[in-house]
């Protein structure tokens, strides 16, 4: 495994980490997950994860429970709060009361005193933004998180957000958005600001939530147990990428990962690293096996001539525009 700082802070995780969004708690047994966790172990992940809307919380929970005994200091856990996780008003957005009420649940779900980074997971349009980074502040004072990070945020909202963090003297160090090869919006505003102030990208969704394995081919049946099989939630998130054209598309990358060595997985999370504001690829997993071919993507350097193949081969259907990244006009 290698390991990379988490934007300009002294913090480093490990390149690639481990997330149980839609997988723990829903579409994996406790079981299965708990074998994934020891996997992305084994194989020297040190970095997961999560956020409290999960699977209604569950994922937190056996998170905790799967890395339970684990040497707190040798982890870095991330989590996250925008999202709802109750029926009332107030359990969602970024106000004051939902952030300070959500870390401690966070808290007492992962079985830790503190998460690594406690993350904005939306935008909130109906919080003022100095109210939403003082409870931030108030958290990394109580020692409950040590930095904190965004995700899924404009530009502009990442600006304004850094400017207050240095007026409370606090370390917003990430953003953690959808990144990869067919899904490029933040390489035109996020990645330059974030490179100038000093953010990293903990991006999600390196493998286009499986269609970049190519295990997706046209004319052929899903495959039993994958993502867009699952009705409860995985099927709306990858339903942008199940079309003839991209499916045909990405089936033309099988040779130039195999003339690399590498799986078409491993290609897809190899090159999201490539970018070098890129500090971790989020993987998830439904298997060990897929824990370990993914892992295996960690230090691998593709050379400009097969970057260049890559681009020629999807430039039509690589969404580009920076517009794409946007949080709910009002809270969900």
């Amino acid at each position: 495994m290698e390991f990379r700082h988490l934007g300009r802070s002294g913090l480093k995780i490990s390149e690639i980490a481990y997330g149980n969004w839609i997988t723990h708690g829903s579409q994996v047994e406790e079981e299965a997950a708990a074998a994934c966790v020891k996997a992305a172990l084994d194989v020297g992940i040190t970095t997961f994860d999560t956020a409290d809307v999960y699977a209604g919380t569950r994922a937190e929970a056996v998170l905790g429970r799967a890395l339970s005994g684990v040497r707190r200091e040798g982890l870095e856990i991330l989590t996250k709060v925008y999202w709802p996780t109750g029926p009332g008003q107030n359990d969602r957005g970024l106000s004051r009361k939902h952030i300070l009420e959500s870390i401690n649940g966070s808290l007492v779900r992962l079985q830790t005193d503190y998460v690594d980074v406690y993350q904005a997971h939306r935008y909130d349009y109906a919080t003022p933004l100095e109210e939403t980074m003082q409870a931030f502040a108030d958290i990394v004072r109580a020692g409950k998180a040590l930095y904190i990070g965004v995700s899924e945020w404009k530009a502009s909202e990442i600006r304004a957000a850094h400017a207050l963090a240095q007026d409370l003297r606090i370390q917003l160090v990430s953003n953690q958005p959808q990144y990869s090869m067919l899904w490029r919006v933040i390489e035109a505003e996020v990645v330059p600001t974030s490179e100038e102030l000093g953010l990293g990208q903990v991006v999600f969704s390196p493998i286009a939530q499986g269609v970049l394995s190519g295990k997706y081919v046209v004319g052929q049946p899903l495959p039993e147990g994958s993502r867009a099989r699952d009705e409860k939630s995985g099927a709306q998130f990858i339903s942008r990428f199940m079309t003839e054209e991209v499916l045909g598309t990405v089936q033309r990358l099988k040779p130039l990962a195999e003339q690399a060595g590498l799986s078409m997985a491993q290609l897809a999370v190899a090159w999201v690293l490539q970018n070098p504001n890129v500090s971790a690829a989020i993987i998830g997993a439904s298997r060990p096996e897929q824990v370990r071919d993914n892992a295996a993507a960690a230090g691998k350097k593709l050379d400009a001539d097969l970057l260049k193949a890559i681009d020629d081969v999807l430039d039509p259907i690589v969404e580009r525009d920076p517009a794409r990244t946007e949080s709910p006009a009002s809270r969900p």
